[in-house]
């Protein structure tokens, strides 16, 4: 039997980590923030447009062209005015959360693939100065959105992935 079959235990196990994550009341309150958000038009309108108008400016500043201080101030004030709308900065502050639960639960799975065994806390605390550990030293923040891998620096095996973002180098 496969390990990923729907009747297997590994995949029952998984359907009760997942019916206790969305049953979760935390879970649920973010959820609800996330929720408010997408009702609110104007709100996703005003994210839209500033997530939009980033990256034009990323685009133009990675083909080598210099941003005018006028496209600057106007792309800040923007995202600071998104920033003060209350119902945008929960929606970012749950998208957030959501996230770091989602990171860390692929960590344990992760290093207990890895290991073969179910991780210790310990385990993750000899990594943290390590972005597969954990830790967000930026390691995953070139040109591509990759790093050199601060894991491949550190002799760590993780499978060619070297920094731990899961994708490949």
């Amino acid at each position: 039997m496969r390990m990923t079959a729907d009747d297997s235990a590994v995949m029952e196990k998984t359907k009760d980590l997942c019916a206790s994550i969305v049953e979760h009341p935390d879970f649920r309150l973010l959820q609800e923030k996330v929720e408010v958000f997408l009702e609110d038009e104007s709100a996703r309108l005003q994210f839209q447009s500033v997530q939009e108008r980033g990256q034009e400016l990323h685009q133009k500043q990675h083909a080598g062209m210099e941003l005018t201080e006028g496209e600057i101030r106007d792309w800040e004030a923007a995202r600071e005015e998104l920033t003060n709308n209350m119902v945008v900065r929960s929606f970012l502050q749950a998208r957030q959360e959501l996230e770091s639960v989602q990171k860390m639960i692929g960590s344990y799975v992760g290093m207990a693939m890895e290991l073969g065994r179910v991780p210790k806390p310990e385990d993750f605390a000899v990594n943290e100065s390590c972005c597969c550990g954990g830790g967000d030293d930026g390691c995953c923040e070139n040109e591509d959105g990759h790093g050199g891998g601060c894991c491949q620096n550190e002799g760590h095996d993780h499978g060619g992935h070297g920094c731990g973002c899961g994708h490949e180098h």
